[in-house]
């Protein structure tokens, strides 16, 4: 069997779910193709920045409160004995607060904003690998097979055929790694861990994160490069995890699970967290950071989100990233369907590798100084004990951490932050 689109999406997260849409809208014939069934579980700090927020005004995502979309102020650090309150500060590029979602909820609302858009959002459906053209080498479809309820692949293997697949299939990135695509071992990789606990202070309207993660009683073990999260969602509960960073992409082998347990115990007081009661298990996963994945376009094939390593190495958050992917994506795509020939098409597609590079590659080789930096424990320390308490170094630190600052014009601030991410090699 074989079915037919213009554009095939592999993956219905964020970014594929944004990517559909905006194909949608745009009149493409737009399939995507999620393996899991909605709504469903990923590891996900459920927290946006308002540069993700930007990117829901921008696909007309509504966000009522009453559904369950908790807003936030500002970014409240805890670390070297400090406790201090950032708000988000009132900027034109971007809203003046942050959202919280469970992640469960979040897809399935993106996915069904797709389908009113006219996409095509398959369920179900396991895509095993790429099509490509026996003579060229491109890329011209997938294979797929469909999965029950629990998961296990049944019937026959099916192919969809498209002239343009866009691969948002997360951090397996099966697609690329089928054609070869193997992950940059120069790249920081982050490993996060999370779950959710009943709190009184659920409805709080501030993100909470932790600066600092010791590998055994605090001040008799190392200080790990890494932070941990409390994000209040309003129903009773927090968000609660924590993530570490291997500046290399190597394993750290450590054992995150206990690392949890003993932060959850020990650095979280006031927050009344029973660590023997989860309200579900804790569960963790790899998260792909500053483009560890490339080229994001071969012939055929765009990479969007963690498919790509598209996830911000400063604060670990990749939907902002994978929906602004998605974004840059379908313009090039009809900057593709216009164009008046092969060449030209092809060059339209091409170019969305180059148009992410100039977003976020001086910014992302920035988050790689920064990884190799806070690796050093020595340097952790001084940064908590020392810059925290330093209204001057926290105003940029925070813009830095959260990439959200205004790309032209703006304070002192936002000047320095966007002249260091035009002068960082976009690499």
């Amino acid at each position: 069997m074989n079915f037919a689109a213009d554009v095939i999406v592999v993956g219905a997260g964020p970014g594929g779910s944004a990517a559909a849409h905006y194909l949608a809208q745009e009149g493409f014939d737009v399939i995507a193709l999620e393996k899991s069934r909605f709504p469903r579980e990923k590891v996900c700090g459920d927290g946006l920045t308002p540069r993700a927020v930007r990117e829901l005004e921008l696909i007309g995502l509504p966000t009522p409160r009453e559904e369950g979309w908790i807003p936030n102020w500002g970014l409240r650090m805890v670390g070297g004995g400090h406790r201090l309150e950032f708000p988000w500060h009132e900027q034109d590029s971007f809203p003046s607060y942050g959202l919280s979602l469970p992640r469960s909820s979040f897809d399935h609302k993106l996915a069904e904003h797709a389908r009113t858009a006219g996409a095509d959002v398959r369920e179900g459906w396991f895509v095993t690998g790429a099509v490509r053209d026996e003579r060229t080498g491109r890329v011209t479809g997938v294979t797929a097979r469909q999965t029950d309820e629990k998961g296990r692949k049944v019937g026959d293997e099916v192919t969809y055929s498209a002239p343009l697949v866009i691969a948002a299939d997360g951090v397996s990135a099966r697609i690329a790694l089928g054609l070869g695509m193997e992950r940059l071992d120069n790249r920081p990789m982050g490993v996060a861990v999370r779950t959710y606990f009943e709190t009184a202070r659920h409805d709080e309207e501030w993100m909470e994160g932790h600066l600092e993660i010791w590998d055994g009683p605090r001040g008799e073990s190392r200080l790990l490069p890494g932070y941990g999260w409390i994000f209040p969602l309003g129903d009773g509960t927090a968000n609660v995890g924590l993530g570490t960073l291997s500046p290399r992409g190597a394993p750290s082998k450590l054992d995150h699970r206990a690392l949890f347990d003993g932060w959850v115990r020990h650095g979280t007081e006031g927050w009344g967290f029973d660590a023997d009661a989860p309200v579900e298990k804790v569960q963790g996963a790899a998260i792909p950071m500053a483009f560890n994945r490339q080229p994001h376009y071969v012939p055929g094939l765009m990479l969007i989100g963690d498919a790509g390593g598209m996830v911000n190495p400063f604060n670990g958050e990749g939907i902002a990233y994978a929906m602004q992917a998605a974004r840059r994506a379908a313009e090039q795509a009809v900057a593709w369907r216009e164009a008046s020939d092969d060449a030209a098409k092809e060059a339209a597609l091409a170019a969305y590798a180059d148009r992410m590079k100039e977003d976020l590659g001086g910014y992302y080789s920035l988050g790689r100084v920064f990884a190799s930096l806070i690796a050093n424990p020595s340097v952790m320390k001084a940064c908590t004990r020392y810059g925290l308490p330093r209204p001057v170094v926290m105003r940029f630190t925070h813009k830095l951490l959260a990439d959200v600052y205004e790309p032209r014009g703006g304070d002192w601030a936002d000047r320095l932050m966007a002249t260091l991410t035009r002068i960082a090699p976009a690499a």
